[in-house]
Order: structure tokens, then C-alpha cells, then sequence
């Protein structure tokens, strides 16, 4: 066993996760991304009052939820 290689090839794996990543989004990563934020802000009253009365700024078209309760 090498311990020599296995140091340096665990060192370049580092350097190869904190390298930025450089591709173009997608529009369905940009998709998944808006997904998140909004579960992630779900309990906001704020947030709440964007997504009903639709203050968006979002290129993707807006989603008519029927039938869910307001808590």
C-alpha cells in the first residue's frame, strides 16, 4: 500500500469538489432550484403573500393550486 499515492489522489479529488462549477444553467436545474426555495419558505407569511397573489419575477408560468387550505 502506497500511502504517498493515496494521500495525493485524495488531494486531488479536493481540489477537483472546490473547483467551481462553470457549466451554463439549465432551465431545469433553475426549475429545481425555485423548488427548493419555495419548500424551504413555505411557512413564511411573506412568502405566502408572494406565491397567492403571484409577485413574481419568475419566467416560468404560474401554477394554480386548487383546493389546498391555508393554514
Amino acid at each position: 500500500m502506497d500511502v504517498e499515492r493515496i494521500i495525493d489522489d485524495i488531494e486531488q479529488l479536493q481540489e477537483m469538489f472546490e473547483a467551481p462549477d462553470i457549466r451554463p444553467l439549465t432551465a431545469s436545474d433553475i426549475s429545481a432550484a425555485n423548488r427548493r426555495h419555495d419548500d424551504l419558505l413555505a411557512h413564511s407569511p411573506w412568502f405566502r403573500l408572494w406565491e397567492r397573489y403571484g409577485v413574481c419575477c419568475r419566467s416560468e408560468s404560474p401554477i394554480l393550486r386548487l383546493g389546498e387550505i391555508d393554514s
